[in-house]
């Protein structure tokens, strides 16, 4: 057998345990996706089951299935197609807002001691004022249009993302700072190529929070004088007290913020694959 046949049966068994290692990792997240739906449908049969056996009294809380036939009734109207497009454009463009806003003073503050000392400590202050508080200043500045909405949203979606950065930043470990310098990086080479990486699962930790944020502010902001989407939606039924459409609405609410979470869990996945898979 000559030296090169030897070599490449090593390679070869090499290449094959870390497939087989890439393809058990993959199985492993698919199971783990699956296990992460059994709650949440376990919780709508025993809902279902309690309403059906009288636990639950419909008048208060309707079962499932009357949330269904009002899902479907208000579907073949189109209502629920339109309030869904209004709101999700809301949050969209109040997501865009916020995360451009936060990253720009998550860098400044992150890097510069002096933007530290003049941004932070206000932001600090408005972080901690109760949103219900600003919809009557909001009211007066931008009117009862799309402006307060969306800023209420890009306000709410500010916040996690900004102190989750600049915890990153800062929390970079120094010894990676060091290597960095070792291997002859200038200061814009080790932020682009050390303590930028370094923070980006904070970072991305921020930017799930501010997704989940996105949505309850979304739910006050709608409350604004609004016209359409899902919180008017929620308001008129209340009017008329149909809480099959009150309960559908917040329902919704809570498999978008399940969707845009599981995405976000998604992009991690792909842009942190040097962690440890869990």
């Amino acid at each position: 057998m000559t030296a090169s046949t030897v070599e490449g049966n090593r390679s070869a068994a090499a290449v094959e345990p870390t497939a087989s290692s890439a393809a058990v990792r993959r199985r492993g997240r698919s199971w783990r996706s699956l296990l992460r739906l059994i709650s949440p449908i376990a919780l709508l049969a025993l809902w279902q089951i309690a309403s059906s056996s009288g636990l639950i009294s419909e008048s208060k809380l309707p079962a499932p299935t009357q949330v269904w036939s009002a899902a479907t009734e208000l579907w073949s109207d189109g209502e629920l197609q339109s309030a869904l497009t209004v709101s999700l454009q809301r949050v969209a463009i109040g997501l865009v807002i916020g995360v451009a806003v936060a990253v720009i003073l998550g860098l400044l503050v992150g890097f510069f001691t002096v933007a530290e000392y003049a941004i932070d400590p206000p932001l600090q202050m408005l972080r901690t004022v109760p949103f219900l508080g600003l919809i009557p200043l909001f009211v007066i500045w931008f009117g009862i249009g799309e402006e307060p909405k969306i800023l209420m949203v890009a306000l709410g979606v500010l916040f996690p993302l900004y102190l989750n950065l600049v915890s990153g930043i800062q929390g970079t470990d120094p010894k990676l700072v060091e290597a960095g310098k070792s291997l002859g990086l200038g200061t814009l080479g080790q932020a682009w190529y050390v303590v930028l990486p370094a923070s980006l699962p904070s970072a991305l930790t921020g930017f799930r929070l501010s997704l989940g944020v996105a949505w309850l502010s979304l739910i006050v902001a709608e409350q604004i004088n609004a016209d359409a989407g899902l919180g008017y939606l929620i308001m008129n039924a209340r009017t008329y007290f149909r809480n099959d459409i009150i309960v559908l609405g917040l329902v919704i609410y809570a498999l978008l913020g399940f969707v845009t979470d599981a995405l976000v869990r998604l992009l991690e996945s792909r842009l942190l694959r040097w962690r440890i898979a869990r």
